[in-house]
């Protein structure tokens, strides 16, 4: 099934697996990614969707973008001060960039199946793992 938030999407289609429609196996989750590829498009699993779209572009190829055009920045520049915060494959890119990676805690559900994986990973999943990586960095 579509994601609820896909008429907000611009450049992919999200499929939804875990977050409105009861979980799909690991097997079903590959099959959906197995589809987009043989149709020519880019796959990625995040932690509730599959993420397929055309082109060549990922989350750090249009981060890097968005430093240049919107903060006037080079982000190979300044990447060590920037903290990045993600928990699933499609962040892969980004934990492989950013010296300052940090997962939180579902990430480790991905682990096997990350080449690169954050620095550091929080205690707790989701939201509750970003608020204790906030509450470090600001406290």
């Amino acid at each position: 099934m579509a994601s609820a938030d896909q008429s907000y999407r611009e450049a992919d289609l999200a499929i939804d697996f875990a977050e409105d429609v009861p979980a799909l196996s690991q097997t079903d989750i590959d099959r959906i990614v197995d589809i987009f590829e043989q149709e020519g498009a880019t796959a990625k699993v995040s932690s509730i969707h599959v993420n397929g779209w055309f082109g060549g572009y990922d989350k750090l190829s249009m981060t890097k973008i968005m430093f240049r055009e919107v903060f006037k920045t080079d982000l190979d520049a300044i990447k060590e001060t920037v903290v990045f915060v993600g928990d699933s494959p499609n962040d892969e890119p980004m934990f492989e960039y950013f010296p300052n990676s940090v997962g939180v805690a579902n990430v480790l559900a991905f682990c096997d199946r990350l080449a690169f994986k954050p620095a550091w990973i929080t205690k707790d999943e989701g939201g509750i793992g970003f608020a204790q990586l906030a509450k470090i960095l600001a406290p």
